[in-house]
């Protein structure tokens, strides 16, 4: 595959503040998430992008990680960049089908040609979060995903609620329009004071 240019000017400003955006607290978090589901140390402790991107680049540990979490993914092992973006490919379809929501997930190209490595561990960090609420592991990565909390209530509740007015609009203290004059007050005239 040809090699993208760096690029200059606002191109390089651009990749220099999404680079800036990688925290490595989270990428050591998503790291180790990734060792405990697998059950062996792949990254060696190294959280830089640079090593993140060189273990997980050719997709191989990302579809181990998603078929110990319940998938049957047919890992290719071959070393052809379409092979190995095929890998990605099938993981973030994984990701899909057990409810991983697509604004959370990484493009492929994002992590085959380090685009967006801030992005990857967001997306390994969204997948921590469903997998541990949807219960295929014990291992929580990240704060707990919220949950629906639906609220029902009477015909009687929801008119006592009309006539209340919420905190966003304001509040009139008590205050009216009744008896409020400003200056005179409209004279209408007929049709001929003006002859």
């Amino acid at each position: 595959m040809a090699s993208r240019p760096k690029g200059y000017g606002m191109t390089a400003e651009l990749a220099r503040k999404r680079d800036a955006k990688y925290d490595s607290d989270l990428a050591a978090q998503a790291t180790a998430w990734i060792e405990g589901i697998l059950g062996e140390r792949v990254f060696g402790g190294k959280t830089g992008a640079d090593d993140v991107h060189e273990v997980l680049k050719d997709g191989q540990v990302l579809c181990r990680v998603a078929n110990k979490l319940g998938g049957n993914i047919k890992i290719n092992s071959s070393k052809m960049a379409f092979k190995m973006m095929e890998n990605t490919g099938k993981f973030l379809e994984f990701c899909d089908t057990i409810g991983v929501p697509k604004t959370d997930m990484f493009q492929t190209v994002d992590l085959y040609e380090k685009q967006n490595m801030p992005g990857v561990i967001n997306g390994i960090h969204a997948l921590g979060r469903k997998a541990h609420s949807t219960g295929k592991t014990c291992l929580a990565l990240g704060p707990k995903e919220a949950s629906a909390n639906p609220r029902e209530f009477t015909e009687e509740q929801r008119r006592a609620g009309q006539g209340v007015i919420g905190l966003q609009m304001g509040s009139n203290k008590g205050a009216s329009q009744a008896g409020d004059h400003f200056g005179r007050p409209r004279q209408v005239a007929g049709s001929n004071v003006y002859k």
